[in-house]
C-alpha cells in the first residue's frame, strides 16, 4: 500500500498545513459547479471523510466560506445545502477559465500597471488580482500583460501602460513574478503525479472513491501551481518553461479519472432537489485541447 501513488499523494497532502477551506473550494469548483452548483453538506462530509478530515473542521470551514461570501447556505428541514454566493461567482468563473482552459494574453509588448490606494480595498482586491494573473512587485502596485482582464474588485484602480521591451520593463517582470519558483512548482507537480498516470493505465477498473480522491487532489495541486502562473507570453518566459508539460499531464490524468469519479458523485451527491443533475457541456470541454 505504501507504494500506491494515490496513497503517497494523500500522505503528502496530510503533511501540509491544513487547507480544508481551499480543498472545499477545489471540490466545489471541480465537481459540484458542473452539476448544478448546489450540494448537500453530507456530500462534502462523505468526500472529506475519505481524507480523515473531521466533520467539525469541515463545518467550521464551510461557515467561514459562507461568511466570506464564497457560499450561501440553504436549510431544508435539518439538512444544509450550499451554493455560490454573489461575491464568489466572479472568482469561480475566473478560476474555472484559468485552470481548465487558460488563454495566454495576446502579446503587444506592453504591461498594464494597476495602482491601488491604501485601505480596505487593497486587501479585498489582493486575492482576486492574484487569481487573475497579476503580479505584485511592491505594495499597492499590480502588473500583468496589457489586455489581462481586471477583476471587478480592482475596478477603481489607476491604470497605466508601460513597455516591457526595455531594461526597466524586464526588471519589473522579474520583481512581479518569481518565475524560477513557479517553474520548480510545475516540475514538482510533474514528479508527484506522473506515477498516478501509470497507475491508472495499469488498472482494470478504477474504484469510484479512488477516482474522486485522485481527481480532486490532482486539480487541487495543479490549481495551486497554476494560480501563481501569470500565463505570460512565450517571449517573456525561459526557454525550458514546464507549464505545457504539466498541463498536458494534468489533462490526460483528469480525463482518465472523469468517468469513475462521476460515478462517485452519482452515488453520493445530493442537492436540495434530490440527486445532483447530470453535468453540463462545460465539464466535457475541460482540458479539451489535450
Amino acid at each position: 500500500m505504501s507504494q500506491h501513488p494515490l496513497f503517497r499523494i494523500i500522505s503528502r497532502f496530510k503533511r501540509e498545513p491544513s487547507r480544508t477551506g481551499s480543498l472545499i473550494i477545489t471540490f466545489y469548483g471541480d465537481a459540484i459547479l458542473p452539476r448544478g452548483g448546489s450540494v448537500w453538506l453530507g456530500t462534502l462530509l462523505a468526500f472529506l471523510e475519505m481524507l480523515e478530515i473531521d466533520g467539525g473542521v469541515v463545518r467550521t470551514a464551510m461557515s467561514r466560506l459562507a461568511a466570506d461570501g464564497w457560499l450561501d447556505r440553504e436549510k431544508v428541514g435539518r439538512k444544509s445545502f450550499y451554493k455560490l454566493g454573489p461575491s464568489g461567482q466572479e472568482r469561480f468563473a475566473s478560476a474555472v477559465a484559468h485552470v481548465y482552459n487558460p488563454q495566454p494574453s495576446e502579446w503587444q509588448g506592453l504591461l498594464e500597471l494597476l495602482l491601488i490606494s491604501n485601505g480596505g480595498d487593497r486587501e479585498v482586491s489582493r486575492a482576486a488580482l492574484t487569481e487573475a494573473g497579476f503580479g505584485n512587485p511592491m505594495p499597492g502596485v499590480w502588473v500583468a500583460p496589457s489586455g489581462t482582464a481586471v477583476p471587478s474588485a480592482a475596478a477603481g484602480a489607476i491604470r497605466l501602460e508601460v513597455s516591457a521591451d526595455n531594461e526597466m520593463g524586464r526588471r519589473l517582470i522579474g520583481e512581479s513574478w518569481l518565475l524560477p519558483r513557479i517553474a520548480d512548482s510545475y516540475r514538482d507537480f510533474l514528479k508527484t503525479f506522473a506515477p498516478l498516470e501509470a497507475w491508472i493505465a495499469g488498472a482494470d477498473a478504477l474504484p469510484p472513491a479512488d477516482a474522486m480522491l485522485a481527481r480532486v487532489l490532482l486539480i487541487h495541486q495543479y490549481r495551486r501551481v497554476l494560480l501563481r502562473d501569470p500565463l505570460l507570453p512565450p517571449a517573456l518566459l525561459p526557454a525550458d518553461w514546464p507549464a505545457a508539460e504539466a498541463r498536458a499531464l494534468c489533462g490526460r490524468i483528469y480525463r482518465a479519472l472523469l468517468s469513475a469519479a462521476e460515478q462517485w458523485l452519482d452515488q453520493h451527491g445530493a442537492s436540495a432537489d434530490g440527486p445532483l443533475p447530470v453535468p453540463g457541456m462545460e465539464l466535457a470541454r475541460r482540458f479539451s485541447g489535450q
